[in-house]
C-alpha cells in the first residue's frame, strides 16, 4: 500500500473519531436536557413553596427534586466516562466547562437544604437554579462551538437556542408564579418579566433559523394557540402598571398562581418535545455520518485491487505519436478525462459550499460571543439590566452604522485599552 493511501485511510479514520466523539456528545446534550428539564420544574415548584411559606407545593416539589436527582444520576455518569479517556476526544474547553459543572452540582444539596429551612428567599433561589442552568447551558453551546462537521453544528445551534428560549421561559414561570403567589408584582418583578419575554422571542428567531424543516413543523404543531393565549392574558395582568406607589395587584393569589404554573407548564412541556425530537435527530445525523465515513473506508482500502489505467495510458501506446499539444487536447477531451475534472469540479464546489456553510455557523457563534461579552461590559459599568445593554448596544450600532458584533469588537477593544492605560499609570 502506497504512503497516499495510508495517509487517505488515516485521514477518515480520524474522521469516524470525531463523529464518534459528535455521537457522544449528543447523547450528553440528551442528558443535560433531560436534567435541566427536572430542574425548572423543581425551580418553580420551589419558588410558590418559599413564596407561600410552604402551604403550596410541597409534595409537588418533593417529587420534581427526586426526578431531578434521578436525572443528574443519569448525567453524572455520562460526563465521568470522558474524564476516565486516556486521550479525550472531547476539547480542552468543552472539558472545562464540564468541570465547572461538577463543581456547582455539589452545591445543589445545600440550595435545597435552604429551601427546606426557608433560610433563603425565592429570587435568591430562583437565581441559584438559574445559575446552575445556566453553566449546564454553556456545556451545549461548547459542544456547537467545537464540532467540525456543518450538519451537526447547525442541529447543535438549534438546540443550543431553543434549550435556552425554554431557560427563559422557565425563569419567566418561576418568577410568574412569584408574583402571582406572593398577591402582586413589584416594579423589579414587572421589568424581569417583560425582559424575560423579550429575550426568549430572540432565541427562539434563532432556533427556527438553524432547524430542520421537520423541526420547525414540530415546532408550529406542538405550541397550543390556547395555552399561549392563556399565557398572554395573565402576562398583561402582571404587566399592569398600578397608581404611583402601589404594586399590581393579582388577586386571588392562588387560583391565578396554580393556573400561570400550569399555562406556562404546558407550553414548557411542548417545547421540551420539540426539543427531544430535534436531538433525537441530532444523533440519528451522527450515525448516519460514522456509516457514510465507514462506507468510504472500507471504499478506500479495496481501491488497490482494482486495476485502472492511468488517464494517459492508452495515449501512449498509440503506435503513431502524437505532438505533446495534441496528446494534452485528447487527454482533457476524452471521456475518463471529463469525467474527472468534472468529478474534480463537483468535489472542489461541494468542499467549498462545506466550508461556507461551517464558516457562516462559526460566525454566527463568534458574533453571539461578542456581543455577550460587550454587554456584560456595558452592565457592568452603566449600571444597566441585560435588556437595557442589548437596547444600548442595537441602537448604538444603528446610531454609528455598524454591525452590532463590530460595535461590540469596538468597545471590548476600547476596554482593554482603557485598562492597558490605567496599568501603566498604577506602575
Amino acid at each position: 500500500m502506497s504512503s497516499a493511501q495510508q495517509l487517505l485511510l488515516t485521514a477518515i479514520r480520524c474522521d469516524i473519531d470525531n463523529l464518534t466523539h459528535l455521537a457522544t456528545t449528543a447523547d450528553i446534550v440528551g442528558d443535560i436536557s433531560r436534567f435541566i428539564h427536572m430542574l425548572q420544574r423543581e425551580r418553580g415548584a420551589s419558588t410558590i413553596y418559599l413564596a407561600s411559606q410552604g402551604r403550596r407545593f410541597k409534595t409537588r416539589r418533593d417529587t420534581y427534586r427526586q426526578h431531578s436527582q434521578q436525572a443528574e444520576t443519569l448525567m453524572r455518569q455520562r460526563l465521568e466516562a470522558l474524564s476516565q479517556e486516556a486521550r479525550p476526544q472531547a476539547a480542552a474547553r468543552l472539558l472545562r466547562r464540564i468541570a465547572a459543572v461538577w463543581y456547582a452540582l455539589d452545591e445543589l444539596d445545600a440550595l435545597r437544604q435552604a429551601i427546606d429551612t426557608f433560610t433563603i428567599s425565592p429570587d435568591a433561589a430562583t437565581q441559584a437554579f438559574n445559575q446552575l442552568t445556566s453553566g449546564l447551558l454553556a456545556i451545549v453551546f461548547e459542544a456547537a462551538d467545537t464540532s467540525i462537521d456543518p450538519d451537526i453544528t447547525r442541529t447543535l445551534v438549534a438546540i443550543f437556542h431553543l434549550m435556552q428560549g425554554k431557560e427563559l421561559a422557565g425563569q419567566e414561570r418561576a418568577c410568574g408564579a412569584f408574583g402571582f403567589t406572593h398577591g402582586h408584582f413589584d416594579e423589579a418583578h414587572r421589568a424581569l418579566l417583560n425582559q424575560l419575554v423579550t429575550d426568549q422571542q430572540r432565541c427562539f428567531d434563532t432556533f427556527v433559523e438553524f432547524a430542520t424543516p421537520e423541526a420547525q413543523q414540530t415546532w408550529q404543531k406542538e405550541l397550543s394557540p390556547r395555552t399561549l393565549a392563556g399565557i398572554y392574558q395573565l402576562r398583561d395582568t402582571a404587566c399592569q402598571h398600578p397608581a404611583a406607589g402601589q404594586s399590581t395587584p393579582t388577586n386571588p393569589p392562588d387560583t391565578l398562581g396554580e393556573t400561570w404554573y400550569e399555562l406556562t407548564t404546558l407550553r414548557i412541556d411542548a417545547i421540551k418535545t420539540v426539543e427531544d425530537a430535534l436531538i433525537t435527530q441530532l444523533s440519528v445525523l451522527c450515525h448516519r455520518k460514522i456509516a457514510q465515513a465507514e462506507d468510504a473506508l472500507e471504499q478506500a482500502k479495496a481501491e488497490p485491487c482494482r486495476h485502472a489505467p492511468a488517464p494517459c495510458e492508452q495515449l501512449l501506446a498509440l503506435n503513431d505519436p502524437q505532438p505533446l499539444g495534441d496528446l494534452t487536447a485528447s487527454a482533457l477531451n476524452s471521456p475518463l478525462g471529463r469525467s474527472l475534472i468534472e468529478l474534480t469540479q463537483a468535489q472542489a464546489s461541494r468542499l467549498q459550499g462545506l466550508s461556507d456553510e461551517l464558516e457562516n455557523t462559526r460566525k454566527a457563534l463568534r458574533e453571539r460571543k461578542l456581543i455577550e461579552r460587550a454587554k456584560g461590559l456595558i452592565m457592568a459599568h452603566q449600571d444597566m439590566s441585560e435588556e437595557e445593554a442589548y437596547r444600548f448596544l442595537r441602537k448604538t450600532s444603528m446610531d454609528q452604522s455598524k454591525s452590532m458584533a463590530d460595535m461590540a469588537q469596538a468597545i471590548l477593544d476600547l476596554s482593554a485599552m482603557l485598562k492597558r492605560k490605567e496599568e501603566g499609570r498604577s506602575r
